[in-house]
């Protein structure tokens, strides 16, 4: 086999195995981590020995995903504040459909045992057999389709009733933006949920609520207290984007921070917010807004 041909063989399953390995884990730049060690490995094999390619492929990410995960949660537990997974982003022209997780559903996600979210990512979302799952997990297929329906069941409790059109979504969350900077709160308040919930991952890194803030009232109060203390002109709308599924926005604070937020939006309302501030998480964001000649 030259190795040309493997090269090839590899960067025609790059893309879906990055996906894979963000799905698992919820870091692109993790993600990308684990993608180069299966290319190191890929390298090392006779291709004419595999069968499948993608699914050999596959196998090697979903288990080097499943070791990453066991540090992974260790970290987790020392994270300070709440953690969000890092922002997948698109631009609102975009229509990338690679599968239907949206953000909301990634935190779900997170509730599931490691043997769970693999199962049901590799099922439900990359469409794999049971028996395919049973070898790469080293489970039985019908161990595999227990961990997959137990995983389905917390998934779709996470689905919203009624998906919001990208559009409208769009046309919401910058309603939202300009009430929220021009004092307008009574039009603010009518754009939320009665239970609203804002979660901020600052990482420790940059100032970010510690914990949820739940509740219409307190949200209202929250970015009442925000505009009295920093004037509008020191938050700039940088672009609307898609991050994970959801609408949202890149916004720049006092001409320097970048945070991107994404909108949960149920019956036509806002009923989650999500803003990520850690600027570990932000290289996608940096690289979307920097122009040619600022680079």
């Amino acid at each position: 086999m030259q190795r040309n041909d493997t090269t090839s063989t590899f960067e025609a399953h790059r893309q879906r195995l990055v996906r894979l390995a963000y799905r698992m884990l919820g870091s692109r730049a993790n993600a990308e981590d684990i993608v180069q060690e299966a290319w190191l490995r890929w390298r090392q094999v006779d291709e004419s020995t595999v069968q499948d390619a993608g699914g050999y492929l596959s196998r090697i990410v979903t288990r080097l995903c499943l070791d990453e995960m066991k540090s992974a949660r260790s970290r987790r537990e020392t994270y300070v504040g709440e953690w969000l997974p890092e922002p997948l982003v698109e631009e609102v022209e975009e229509h990338v459909d690679a599968d239907d997780l949206t953000l909301t559903l990634m935190l779900a996600l997170e509730r599931l045992s490691p043997l769970e979210r693999a199962a049901f990512l590799l099922h439900d979302v990359f469409g794999q057999s049971l028996n395919d799952i049973a070898q790469t997990l080293d489970r039985d297929p019908a161990a595999v389709r227990q961990l997959a329906s137990r995983a389905r069941k917390n998934v779709q409790a996470a689905k919203p009733r009624f998906p919001v059109a990208r559009d409208e979504g769009q046309r919401i969350v910058q309603a939202f933006f300009a009430a929220s900077r021009s004092g307008d709160m009574q039009a603010l308040q009518s754009l939320l949920a009665e239970d609203i919930v804002i979660r901020s991952d600052g990482g420790g890194k940059v100032l970010a609520f510690r914990n949820p803030i739940v509740g219409i009232e307190r949200v209202v109060r929250l970015y009442a207290g925000l505009l009295r203390k920093y004037p509008a002109s020191e938050f700039e709308l940088l672009r609307p984007v898609t991050v994970d599924g959801l609408p949202g926005y890149i916004t720049r604070e006092r001409g320097q921070l970048l945070q991107i937020a994404a909108f949960a939006i149920e019956d036509g309302r806002i009923a989650g917010i999500f803003i990520t501030r850690n600027p570990d998480k932000l290289a996608q964001v940096r690289a979307l807004i920097v122009s040619p000649s600022e680079s």
